[in-house]
């Protein structure tokens, strides 16, 4: 089974366009977990242009399914999630200035500085996921670290197949593998949709959580909340 985690950076977004408490970010997420996700995601960034780190201490005892925790692990973010404890934490090497993630780890580059994050978080009994491009190295020096899981970064793959490129997913299908041969978990993310979702989750082995934000928030736009995330548990179970 595949679960579904949502992503709701863009909700914060939006409230904060206004500067008041509308949308409200816990009553959405609380409404995200009753409509049948699995998980919620947030991503908190240092300038706090979406997802403030008041935020995550405000929805950690809220939340009733999986809390993921996405960000770069500077000072401020390792302290704000050894003080929230949630059952995930997703390691990105995003830049201050990055509208949105747009790299994984050098797995080799940087393995002694991800394997001392790491440490630490697993001492306090979160699980971690680093977040990874689809190339077989970086995912077979992934297990060096003492990660749990890993993230595929997905963003190809849903550029490629809307290009009618489905051979694009070949990639993700080899990382995987190594994945699992290296006893890591397989999440993935970014621009997975309604449209793209299925087949990568098909082709994809051992693949146990995906987080999406922007397109889902997008879909919900045109179809409703409930009836969108509705239509991607079914394609991510069916």
């Amino acid at each position: 089974m595949t679960h579904l985690s949502v992503n709701i950076n863009k909700i914060a977004t939006l409230r904060n366009a206004r500067g008041g408490d509308v949308p409200n970010l816990v009553q959405f997420a609380k409404d995200i977990e009753s409509f049948g996700a699995q998980g919620i995601t947030v991503h908190p960034r240092p300038d706090e242009r979406h997802i403030r780190y008041q935020d995550v201490l405000d929805l950690k005892p809220v939340l009733t399914t999986e809390f993921n925790i996405e960000g770069n692990p500077v000072p401020k973010f390792i302290e704000l999630v050894l003080k929230t404890k949630p059952a995930q934490v997703t390691l990105v090497p995003d830049s201050v200035d990055a509208i949105t993630s747009n790299a994984g780890w050098d797995t080799i580059k940087h393995k002694d500085f991800l394997k001392e994050v790491i440490s630490e978080f697993n001492r306090n009994n979160i699980r971690t996921s680093i977040f990874v491009d689809p190339k077989v190295k970086m995912v077979e020096h992934a297990a060096n670290t003492g990660a749990d899981r890993i993230e595929l970064y997905t963003e190809a793959y849903a550029e490629a197949y809307g290009k009618g490129n489905k051979d694009a997913v070949k990639i993700y299908t080899a990382c995987a593998k190594v994945a699992i041969a290296s006893d890591l978990g397989i999440n993935a993310g970014h621009d997975l949709s309604l449209e793209n979702i299925q087949y990568f989750q098909q082709e994809v082995p051992g693949l146990l959580e995906v987080s999406i934000g922007h397109a889902l928030i997008s879909e919900a736009l045109y179809l409703g909340l409930e009836t969108t995330i509705a239509k991607y548990l079914k394609l991510l179970n069916s």
